[in-house]
């Protein structure tokens, strides 16, 4: 049965020691429990990797209340770096960067992978409110492709302008827009329009061999896809149309979700090699991914050597593991 498929996970989270110094235990943000699981890179987070039959986990950073500086990035990565010592056959990395300062985050993208041994970086969507689609950033993306590591862009917390013009209103709480700007709405929405302003912007055209990764079953993008596609196809100034940067770009994960529907939509405008299972740990429990792994098998979704490249060896291939 798919349940005792041996996984590897992308999108699973830590919060260093550096972070909680500079921001006052950050990981606590998230309650006890789960900030308790977000500082362990040891023998609990091993514990549940087992109960949830996670080979591997690639470790990547929680969201930053601002943007973080080159010095905490450094720090971070290390404290990943000695992690991955300790336990070679059980992490990866992937590298926060200073993403505000395109030069120093290439520098330390590239001392990550060539000096620590990452598997490429994972990164908040945006940095206090700005995109990643300025040519200044074509930096970083050079030396992605240069490299040839993937790079993850992950939902983050709106900046005070964003909750000021999306999301607060007279009629409900602070808390209850701080919600809809993230894990109700905003998040993905705005990780996925992030991935839409690299497309428009030409980034897959200057750069057509950049690896990027999108998790949470593609950040609304594969519901919207064909019409997508048909309306940029409109666009006179990119070279290559939209579908075809979705088929050979980008790798989508299904990370804090465990529904059917979505990945039937997922799958059915993906190549199946770009589909790969992921948890969302600590803020998901490795057992609930083993057992949506069980229920995708059960009701016939993947079976055999698909749903054995869609638990690991999809990310092997991409990961080069």
């Amino acid at each position: 049965m798919g349940s005792h498929l041996k996984s590897i996970t992308l999108e699973e989270h830590f919060t260093s020691k550096a972070a909680d110094a500079q921001y006052g235990s950050v990981s606590m943000l998230y309650g006890p429990a789960i900030g308790a699981k977000l500082v362990d890179l040891t023998d609990d987070r091993l514990k549940n990797m087992d109960a949830g039959a996670v080979e591997r986990q690639v470790l990547s950073h929680t969201p930053f209340p601002d943007a973080p500086s080159l010095e905490l990035c450094t720090a971070i990565n290390d404290e990943i770096a000695t992690a991955v010592s300790a336990h070679p056959d059980r992490f990866s990395g992937f590298a926060s960067l200073p993403m505000d300062k395109p030069e120093a985050a290439a520098a330390e993208l590239r001392r990550a992978v060539t000096t620590l041994g990452f598997v490429g970086a994972l990164v908040d969507t945006h940095t206090e409110g700005t995109f990643y689609d300025s040519p200044a950033y074509d930096v970083v993306w050079k030396t992605c492709c240069e490299l040839d590591v993937p790079f993850y862009i992950h939902p983050c917390y709106a900046s005070e302008e964003m909750l000021r013009v999306n999301y607060r209103s007279e009629a409900y709480s602070e808390n209850v827009a701080k919600s809809l700007g993230a894990f109700v709405f905003g998040w993905h929405t705005e990780t996925g329009l992030h991935f839409l302003r690299l497309f428009a912007a030409g980034v897959f055209d200057r750069f057509p061999t950049l690896k990027l990764v999108l998790g949470h079953m593609g950040e609304c993008i594969p519901y919207m896809l064909a019409r997508q596609e048909l309306s940029t196809g409109r666009w006179s100034h990119l070279k290559r149309p939209l579908r075809e940067v979705w088929d050979t770009n980008v790798w989508c994960t299904t990370s804090g979700m465990f529904t059917l529907l979505p990945l039937r939509c997922l799958l059915g405008v993906s190549k199946p090699e770009r589909v790969l299972f992921s948890i969302d740990y600590p803020f998901s429990a490795t057992e609930a991914g083993k057992d949506f792994i069980k229920e995708i098998e059960t009701e016939g979704l993947l079976s055999g050597t698909g749903l054995e490249a869609f638990v690991r060896g999809n990310a092997a291939t991409l990961l080069k593991l």
